[in-house]
């Protein structure tokens, strides 16, 4: 009996150390957050300390895109590595009944390995605020997880000062629900609101499940509208100390009647005050965003658990704060589609990658890296090379979406080519972005351009025939 106790001990442990050599996976995404809003990227009056310091232990890729600035077809892209285009995924879904049941997940993929995988809050499709509100599993996969848990707030219901600074220009609307840039200088504590019940639950789940391998995705809403944050996160950012981006005088006159955004300080009604007002809540909001992550980041650390937890951070896409007078999402405009990307891999050093990548490569990038075998029908490429050698060459274009999948994107090093719908009928964008990162002109009229533009033509033709094939037997 005393040895029968003596092996049961010894394979008790065997089995435990085993477990624990397969990484954690510790996956956040924030809602809505570009580049231009994080200060270890090119922010200086934006304060995100919690990212900033996982970016100076990780590998920071500059030049990461989305696949499609809108929240729902873009996290469907990277939860299950198609391009929108490929499954014809671009509205408000998980992106399961187009990809089948037989296709897994990324956290899917982890859970058939033993993994406990769990999520807490928005990673597939919420409505914001409105799911928010009710506390609802918004179109949520639910055969992607263990569990599954949903952050109930107070949005832009919340108790505390309120301002509507969007088609609201006399001032005599307080607050409005819905996509719109609502403020709220929130009373209370952080826990108050949905973020905050985020962190929380995944510090709780941390600790509960610290013994095994967990995949953990953690979704954060904030800075998505409404703009609604404690107040003290307010604090550092008076309005009337932002500063709007530059723009130039018709600026619009070379964009085609496409290319202007669904929301801009006109259609908007937005005075210069109001503009500045969203973007200090903008900040605000972000702040607010990165204690969050913070606290969850500071409980791997409390447990341990670092050396063996691989952190990923990213946006679902990015977001317009004023440039060609635009706001929000949706546009193929620089602001509109590249996003932050951080990957931390124990015992790698910190990096700066500026190849070219997608939201897409991460899924075939985080099983590498757990030594797991991911889908051959995956479009999206590895970066596991990226990580030990931060001059690695993944890609020389990143392709985008937009609209329904009728607006495209090629984005290379020189150039920025957009093309509404495939005819190109609807209006061309070129951009050199050496020249002219900001992207204040036009060159498609150019007879100097016309071989790269007819070059970019060939090259879209290209892209989505390979997209659409690439024999992924998908049936429809």
């Amino acid at each position: 009996m005393k040895y029968l106790i003596l092996i049961l001990f010894a394979l008790a442990t065997l089995l435990t150390f085993s477990q624990q050599k397969k990484p954690n996976i510790l996956f956040i995404v924030a809602d809505d957050l570009t580049t231009t809003a994080v200060s270890s990227y090119e922010n200086k009056v934006c304060y995100t300390p919690n990212i900033d310091k996982l970016t100076s232990e990780g590998i920071k890729y500059t030049r990461a895109y989305s696949q499609y600035p809108v929240c729902g077809p873009s996290r469907a892209s990277f939860m299950f590595g198609y391009y929108p285009n490929a499954t014809t995924t671009f509205g408000y879904v998980s992106g399961r009944k187009n990809i089948g049941k037989n296709r897994k997940s990324l956290p899917q993929l982890f859970k058939d390995n033993g993994y406990y995988t769990a999520r807490v809050s928005k990673i597939y499709h919420m409505g914001v605020p409105i799911d928010i509100e009710t506390g609802s599993n918004g179109t949520d996969d639910e055969a992607s997880w263990t569990e599954r848990f949903n952050s109930k707030g107070p949005e832009w219901k919340a108790n505390g000062e309120a301002e509507l600074v969007q088609n609201n220009p006399d001032g005599k609307i307080e607050r409005k629900g819905g996509n719109v840039m609502t403020i709220v200088k929130a009373d209370g504590n952080d826990l108050e609101h949905a973020d905050g019940k985020t962190a929380q639950k995944a510090i709780e789940l941390i600790k509960k499940h610290k013994n095994k391998p967990f995949f953990l995705a953690v979704g954060f809403v904030r800075p998505h509208v409404p703009f609604v944050a404690p107040k003290k996160y307010f604090e550092p950012y008076p309005f009337e100390r932002m500063v709007m981006p530059e723009n130039i005088n018709n600026d619009w006159n070379d964009i085609p009647k496409r290319g202007i955004n669904y929301v801009t300080s006109i259609n908007g009604q937005m005075s210069l005050t109001q503009e500045k007002k969203a973007i200090a809540a903008y900040y605000a909001s972000v702040t607010y965003m990165d204690a969050q992550v913070g606290k969850v980041l500071k409980t791997l650390k409390d447990e341990d658990l670092e050396d063996n937890t691989i952190v990923i951070f990213i946006s679902d896409h990015g977001f317009h704060l004023g440039e060609h007078k635009f706001w929000m999402k949706v546009s193929l405009h620089e602001e509109s589609v590249r996003v932050p990307m951080i990957i931390k891999v124990p015992g790698k050093k910190t990096m700066i990658c500026n190849s070219f990548v997608e939201l897409i490569d991460l899924y075939p990038t985080i099983a590498e890296l757990a030594g797991l075998k991911a889908s051959k029908h995956l479009q999206g490429k590895s970066l596991v090379k990226t990580i030990d050698n931060s001059n690695y060459k993944v890609r020389d274009t990143t392709f985008s979406v937009s609209q329904g999948g009728k607006s495209f994107l090629l984005r290379t090093k020189k150039w920025a080519y957009i093309q509404y719908d495939e005819d190109a009928k609807s209006g061309i964008e070129l951009y050199n972005m050496i020249k002219d990162p900001k992207q204040f002109t036009n060159l498609v009229n150019k007879p100097s351009c016309s071989k790269i533009v007819a070059k970019f033509q060939q090259k879209l033709k290209e892209k989505l025939r390979e997209v659409r094939t690439n024999d992924l037997e998908i049936s429809y």
